[in-house]
C-alpha cells in the first residue's frame, strides 16, 4: 500500500508541525535552504509533474518557519519516527540518526525531503546515501506521484494516496498540501507581476531617457543656430 507517512506518524502530524514551527535552523542552514526547493523543481520538470506540486508536499512534510524570510523552507536532513520530527544539520548526521533507530530495532522511518518511508519503500534507495541525496530523494517521490496519479486520474487524489488511502488520515493531508500549493502558485503569479511591472518601468525610464536625450540635443542645436546668427 503506497504510503510514506506511517498512520502512528500521522496522529502526531499536530505535534509535528509545531515542533517544526518551534525549530531553529542549525549554524550551516544558509547553503541548504533552498535544497529542497531546487531538487523538487527539478524532478517537476523532468517527470511533467504541475509546477510546484511536489514541493508542496515537501514544505508539508518537511516546512520549517523561517523567521527571518518569514516562509516555510523545507529541510533535507529531516528524519522522523517514533512520533517526532528530528532536524539534523547535516546529511551525515541525518543517517547517523537513521542508523540508531535501526540497531534500536525501529522500522518505521522516513527520510528526507519528501520523507520517504524505508518501512513502506524498502526498495526506493539502495544506500543511506541515495535515501537522503535530496534529488535521488524528490525523483522517486515524484515518480510515486505521478503512477498515483495514472491510478486515480486525479491529482488531488493523487496527493492524498501520497500520504495514505485510508480517507480519515488522506483528507486532512491533502486538504494539507492544496493550501501550501494554493499559496505557492500565488507567489508565483505575484512574482510574474512584479517581475512584468519592473520591466515596465525599466522600459518607461529608457523612453523617459530618450526623450530626454532628445530635446537636450534639440537645445544645443537650437543654441547653436542663435550663436551662428549673432557671429
Amino acid at each position: 500500500m503506497p504510503k510514506l507517512i506511517s498512520i502512528l506518524a500521522f496522529l502526531a502530524i499536530s505535534l509535528f508541525a509545531n515542533t517544526a514551527m518551534g525549530a531553529i535552523f542549525p549554524a550551516n542552514a544558509a547553503e541548504h535552504l533552498g535544497t529542497c526547493r531546487l531538487a523538487t523543481e527539478g524532478v517537476e520538470k523532468t517527470l511533467r509533474l504541475p509546477k510546484r506540486l511536489l514541493n508542496s508536499i515537501s514544505l508539508a512534510e518537511t516546512g520549517r518557519w523561517h523567521k527571518k524570510r518569514r516562509e516555510i523552507i523545507a529541510w533535507p536532513w529531516t528524519v522522523y519516527s517514533e512520533g517526532r520530527g528530528r532536524y539534523l544539520p547535516t546529511k551525515e548526521a541525518a543517517i547517523e540518526e537513521v542508523r540508531k533507530l535501526q540497531k534500536k530495532g525501529v522500522k518505521n522511518i522516513d527520510v528526507g525531503c519528501m520523507q520517504v518511508n524505508l518501512y513502506w519503500h524498502p526498495k526506493a534507495f539502495d544506500t543511506l546515501e541515495e535515501a537522503f541525496d535530496p534529488g535521488t530523494n524528490a525523483s522517486y517521490a515524484g515518480q510515486l506521484l505521478k503512477k498515483l496519479k495514472r491510478e486515480t486520474r486525479s491529482w488531488n487524489i493523487a496527493v492524498a494516496h501520497y500520504h495514505s488511502q485510508t480517507k480519515k488520515y488522506n483528507i486532512p493531508y491533502k486538504k494539507k498540501v492544496l493550501k501550501i500549493w494554493q499559496e505557492q502558485r500565488r507567489k508565483d503569479t505575484q512574482a510574474r507581476m512584479e517581475k512584468a511591472r519592473e520591466a515596465y518601468r525599466k522600459r518607461k525610464e529608457a523612453i523617459l531617457k530618450r526623450r530626454a536625450e532628445k530635446l537636450k540635443q534639440k537645445q544645443l542645436e537650437k543654441e547653436k543656430l542663435i550663436l551662428a546668427s549673432k557671429n
